[in-house]
């Protein structure tokens, strides 16, 4: 029997070590198991007789901030799953978020972590150390993570499995309308690369604040190089996709998200500061318009919360107000969409 209580596990390593058996520890989530984790427990087990594996529980994973839609096996299939593995001795599930715990009790001779670390990253290292134990890091396998192969279902499967089901009207919420370029990312003339799309700090934690005290979370986004032929829709739909693939993440839901393919010479409400896309959120998503809030990056983004009748948020990364398009003062000026939101929410 592979898969045991902590307890019984300390015991085991006890009585095999008396044997002079040398007992080696590892940990992770081991979600969807691919190439690069059987690779990494082959690799693992090489500096040890007896391998043993905490597997983090699936309250411990929340913890790791995997997101909400995490893990997708329960911890009792990946314990499973896991030890089918011939490189693996023992499994026990854990509710801790870190292994400090786990080392103290376990007492391995040799504690095993993989590429994504350092040793000085460790806080468990000092304790491994204090008793004569040894730290040693595996590479990674390159090519394999569990977050590749999620998307890679979700490409292939996604459209095949896709139905409509006719549903009731969402529930009357106020939304937080939020720029992306300069806002929610670092701003990139004309993005059309997912390689360079880069989150600002502190953008998706001031998102989830938003999301998690009840605001719809819309991103409404002029898009000019679309109609001046620099780049496509698909193009722009890729560099959202990689996006909403960091904010699923993080934990974070984004309702809808609105673009505007238009230049200022085509003159249309579509584009902000004009109103056309609020309006069709609006009537979306069942959304308290006056309760809501507009952030950006621009004075665009604060004329449009000024014609919508609706808050505003200046923050202080990408143009930070410098395009001088229009003579709007904002309600708030944030550092961040963090800051933005402590600020807003707090005043409400």
């Amino acid at each position: 029997m592979k898969i045991l209580d902590r307890e019984e596990i300390i015991k085991k390593s006890t009585g095999l070590r008396s044997e002079g058996k040398k007992i080696g520890f590892t940990s992770g989530v081991f979600d969807i198991l691919h190439p690069g984790h059987v690779d990494y427990l082959e690799k693992a087990k090489s500096h040890c007789d007896v391998l043993v594996i905490g597997l983090n529980a699936d309250s411990s994973v929340k913890k790791l901030g995997k997101g909400d839609l995490r893990p997708v096996n329960d911890a009792e299939a990946r314990a499973a799953v896991l030890a089918g593995l011939s490189a693996v001795d023992f499994i026990f599930i854990f509710e801790e978020s870190n292994n400090n715990t786990n080392i103290e009790l376990l007492k391995p001779d040799v504690y095993l972590k993989a590429g994504d670390y350092t040793k000085d990253k460790l806080s468990s290292a000092p304790i491994v150390e204090s008793y004569g134990g040894r730290v040693e890091i595996i590479p990674f396998l390159k090519g394999y993570s569990t977050t590749d192969t999620i998307g890679k279902i979700v490409d292939h499967y996604g459209l095949q499995m896709a139905a409509y089901v006719e549903k009731e009207a969402p529930e009357r919420k106020p939304a937080v309308f939020l720029d992306r370029d300069g806002t929610i990312c670092k701003h990139v003339d004309y993005l059309h690369e997912p390689e360079k799309f880069e989150f600002l700090p502190d953008a998706l934690e001031g998102m989830k604040m938003f999301a998690d005290a009840g605001y719809r979370v819309v991103i409404v986004t002029n898009q000019p190089g679309i109609g001046m032929g620099y780049f496509t829709k698909e193009d722009f739909y890729r560099v959202n996709k990689e996006m909403l693939k960091g904010c699923a993440g993080a934990g974070v839901m984004v309702d809808k998200i609105y673009f505007s393919p238009y230049s200022k010479a085509d003159a249309t409400a579509c584009r902000k500061p004009g109103t056309a896309l609020l309006d069709r959120a609006v009537e979306d998503l069942n959304l308290d318009l006056r309760a809501s809030v507009v952030i950006g990056d621009m004075t665009s983004d604060v004329q449009l919360a000024n014609n919508a009748g609706c808050h505003s948020v200046l923050v202080l990364t990408g143009q930070a107000g410098a395009d001088k398009l229009y003579d709007a003062k904002p309600e708030y000026t944030a550092t961040s969409l963090k800051d933005a939101a402590e600020q807003f929410l707090s005043g409400r």
